[in-house]
């Protein structure tokens, strides 16, 4: 698959309404289709696990708690950069993120840098 921005676009706008909409199976499979060689998630600052384990953790414990807003999404070549807002759906306030993505030969590598 040819990484050019419109497919990067796709899978980062694509993702997140699945996140906000409940869609588990649609999210998956965004990951899927964009990283079929392999792929890597960091949250800056910590230790890295397995990615797969780790996007399934993320959906069990943060899922039902928040809704991501977009506040902002740069794509250069095959990397992107996200702000986000991971709102709380049950009281107000949130989490600030910035997220980088790197699309390279198949695999996808995520950083997550958490404004705690």
């Amino acid at each position: 698959m040819s990484m050019d921005k419109h497919v990067i676009e796709e899978f980062l706008h694509g993702q997140v309404e699945c996140w906000n909409n409940g869609d588990k199976e649609g999210f998956f499979a965004h990951y899927r289709q964009v990283a079929p060689n392999g792929l890597s998630i960091e949250y800056v600052g910590k230790p890295q696990h397995d990615a797969w384990l780790t996007l399934e953790g993320m959906w069990a414990q943060q899922q039902p708690k928040i809704r991501i807003d977009v506040r902002q999404c740069i794509v250069n070549a095959n990397e992107a950069a996200c702000q986000h807002l991971n709102a709380f759906r049950e009281q107000d306030g949130g989490i600030d993120t910035i997220e980088t993505y790197r699309f390279e030969d198949g695999k996808l590598f995520v950083r997550y840098f958490i404004n705690m």
